[in-house]
C-alpha cells in the first residue's frame, strides 16, 4: 500500500501541465541514491514524491543507484537500500545501475571529444581550483584545452587503459571559463581511480563524474520529471548541455525542491557514517540515527513516515521541521493499534501485608486504554509486586498523591492500598514498602466509599518477565552546530540513551516479537529491538512519549 500525493505542490502542478499538453504520454520517475550509506529520513521524502507522482498518474518509478565512485560504495549500502524501499511500501518498476552504463557513458565522452567538446587536462587539482576564478571573476582556460582531437582520443584510451596514475590527467568538457555559472567552467567528466567496484569489479579505472553521468542515465531510462534537491538548480545548464550535446534521444525535465531539514538531526551521510566510524552509535541502525532502518528499529513505522512527509509538502523554500512533528504521526498511527501493557523501569518492591500468601488472582484490564472494542486481557496479581520508584516518597512534596507513608492510592484495574512501613537497606535506601488493601475497593466493584487521588501502575513480581528498557534523547544538542564553528561531533548528546532493567506483565508480551509494538502505561510507545532481545530478556525501544504540546 502507498500513498498518493495528492494535495497540490508546484512539481505536481508542473506534472499535470505536461501531461495535459501531450508534452508526455505518461511519466517515469526515478529515485537515484548512490550507494555510499544508508538512506535517511530525507530520502524518504524523495522516495514518497517520486513513487507517489508515479502512482498517482499511473507512471513508472525506477530505482536507480547512482554508482560512479567505487571508493566509496559497497553492496551493503545496495541492499539496504533495497530493503528501505520496500519496507516503506513502494514498489519500483525497473532497477538499474548507473554502471551498467558506463560502455554508453564513454562512447559519449568520445563524441564530445570529436565535437571538440572535451579535452584531457594535466592540471593538477590545486592548479584547476585557481583556473577556475571566482564569483565575481571568469576562469583561465587550461593550458591543455586545444589540445587536438586525435591527441586527446588517445590521451582517453591510454587513461582507459591504466597508463596513467590517479589524478594525472582528467577528461574535461571544454564550455566556456567565462560563464558567470561556476558549474559551466569546463566540468570534469572523467577521473582516473584505479579502484575496484562493487559492480563493475576491475573492468574500469577510470569513472564518470556525477554531472556527466546522470543526465545521461535519466536519458537513457527516458526519465520525463527527473526530480531533485535544491542544490542542483545551478546544475541545471550543465544538466541540459550534456543531455543535448551528447546528442540523446530523449529530453527529461530537471525540477528542483528544497531538502528537508529537521531541527536536532543530522541530515548527512557522510556525517553519519562518521558517528558509525566513530562508534558513536552502535551502526547504521542505532535508533538515535535518522536513517530509515534506525527510524524502523526504533519503532517508527512506513505509515507514519510517509504521512510525516506528505504533511511537510514540497516546496522551493528552504526550511527547517520540528522533530515533534515525526513523533505526532507515530502516535497517531499507533494510538489506535499497539496494545497496552504494563512494566516498571525502576523497580521497587511492595508487599501487600493482608493479602493471603500464596494467592493469586486474574485481574481484566483494558487492551487498549482508547478503544474498548479492544477488549481486555487477564493480568497477574499477588501479595509481593513491583512499582516504579518515582510512585513513591517517603517526604512527599506539595501535590504529590501518589504513595508515601499513610497515603492511599489505587493500583491500576486492582485495589487501593495504604502505605504503612519502609524496608531499608544499611544505606538508608528504600528497598521494600508494606501496605495493606481494601478487598472491597476491586475496580469494576462499583465501590463508592471514598476515592483517592492517585493510580499507579505495577506487575506482579511473581509473574513478570523482565526486560530492558531503552530511552532516547536526541542525539545532537545544537540544531545547527555548523553555524556557530563547531565540528558535529561536539554537539553529540552525551545522555542520549539511558538503558534501565525492570519488568513487564507477562500477559501482554507472552508472544512478542521483533517489531511488535505496545504502549506502555505512562510511559510511552516502545518497540521490541531485534538486537538486544534474548530468550531470557526483553528489549525494549521507546520510540516516543505518550503525550506531546505539538500540533499541526
Amino acid at each position: 500500500m502507498t500513498n498518493e500525493i495528492n494535495s497540490s505542490n508546484f512539481i505536481r502542478n508542473i506534472v499535470i501541465e505536461d501531461l495535459e499538453n501531450k508534452k508526455h504520454d505518461g511519466i517515469i520517475t526515478r529515485f537515484p541514491p548512490e550507494p555510499n550509506g544508508y538512506l535517511h529520513i530525507g530520502h524518504a521524502k524523495s522516495i514518497v514524491l517520486n513513487f507517489g507522482l508515479a502512482n498517482e498518474f499511473k507512471g513508472k518509478a525506477n530505482l536507480r543507484f547512482d554508482d560512479t565512485n567505487p571508493t566509496k560504495e559497497d553492496t551493503e549500502y545496495v541492499e539496504s537500500i533495497k530493503d528501505d524501499v520496500k519496507w516503506l511500501g513502494y514498489k519500483w518498476d525497473e532497477l538499474f545501475f548507473a554502471s551498467n552504463y558506463f560502455d554508453v557513458m564513454y562512447e559519449k565522452a568520445i563524441l564530445l571529444i570529436n565535437k571538440g567538446l572535451a579535452y584531457v587536462c594535466d592540471l593538477t587539482p590545486e592548479e584547476m581550483k585557481e583556473y577556475r576564478g571566482t564569483l565575481t571573476t571568469p576562469g583561465k582556460e587550461s593550458p591543455y584545452r586545444n589540445r587536438s582531437i586525435e591527441e586527446n582520443l588517445d590521451l582517453l584510451h591510454k587513461m582507459k587503459k591504466g597508463e596513467f596514475k590517479d589524478g594525472e590527467k582528467v577528461l574535461r568538457a571544454k564550455i566556456n571559463m567565462a560563464s558567470a555559472n561556476i558549474n559551466m567552467r569546463d566540468p570534469i567528466i572523467y577521473r582516473i581511480s584505479h579502484a575496484s567496484h562493487h559492480n563493475t569489479g576491475d573492468s574500469w579505472c577510470i569513472y564518470p563524474m556525477y554531472d556527466f553521468a546522470h543526465p545521461l542515465e535519466d536519458a537513457i531510462e527516458n526519465i520525463t520529471h527527473s526530480v531533485c534537491t535544491l542544490e542542483f538548480e545551478d546544475h541545471r545548464p550543465l544538466y541540459e548541455w550534456f543531455v543535448r550535446e551528447c546528442e540523446m534521444n530523449s529530453t527529461p525535465r530537471q525540477i528542483e525542491f528544497a531538502r528537508l531539514n529537521i531541527t536536532n538531526t543530522v541530515m548527512s551521510k557522510r556525517k553519519l557514517k562518521e558517528l558509525v566510524d566513530n562508534n558513536i552509535v552502535d551502526g547504521w541502525d542505532d535508533p538515535r540515527m535518522p536513517t530509515i532502518a534506525g527510524l524502523r528499529r526504533k519503532g517508527y513505522t512506513p505509515e507514519s513516515i510517509r504521512n510525516f512527509c506528505l504533511a511537510i509538502g514540497v516546496s522551493k523554500a528552504s526550511s527547517t521541521v520540528d522533530s515533534q512533528m515525526l513523533d505526532f504521526f507515530i502516535r497517531e498511527d499507533l494510538q489506535p493499534k499497539a496494545p497496552s501493557a504494563m512494566a516498571v523501569m525502576k523497580p521497587l518492591k511492595l508487599v501487600i501485608t493482608n493479602y493471603p500468601e500464596g494467592q493469586s488472582e486474574m485481574l481484566p484490564i483494558e487492551n487498549n486504554a482508547k478503544d474498548e472494542s479492544q477488549g481486555l486481557r487477564e493480568v497477574s496479581f499477588s501479595r509481593e509486586l513491583y512499582i516504579e520508584r518515582e510512585d513513591f516518597m517517603e517526604v512527599p512534596v506539595k501535590k504529590y498523591f501518589r504513595l508515601f507513608p499513610g497515603n492511599e492510592v489505587r493500583l491500576k484495574g486492582a485495589y487501593f492500598v495504604k502505605c504503612n512501613e519502609i524496608i531499608k537497606d544499611e544505606n538508608g535506601e528504600v528497598t521494600e514498602i508494606h501496605c495493606t488493601y481494601d478487598i472491597e475497593t476491586k475496580s469494576g466493584s462499583g465501590f463508592t466509599g471514598r476515592k483517592v487521588k492517585g493510580t499507579i501502575h505495577w506487575v506482579d513480581a511473581n509473574n513478570c518477565k523482565p526486560a530492558e528498557f531503552r530511552l532516547f534523547e536526541p542525539l545532537i544538542l545544537d540544531d545547527a552546530p555548523e553555524n556557530e564553528g563547531k565540528h558535529f561531533l561536539e554537539q553529540i548528546n552525551p545522555n542520549s540513551l539511558e538503558v534501565l532493567n525492570g519488568f513487564i506483565e507477562i500477559t501482554a508480551v507472552k508472544n512478542a516479537s521483533f517489531g511488535d509494538k505496545y504502549q506502555l502505561f505512562r510511559h510511552g510507545f516502545f518497540n521490541v529491538d531485534n538486537k538486544y532481545t534474548t530468550e531470557d530478556k526483553l528489549s525494549f525501544n521507546r520510540i516516543v512519549s505518550l503525550k506531546s504540546s505539538f500540533k499541526l
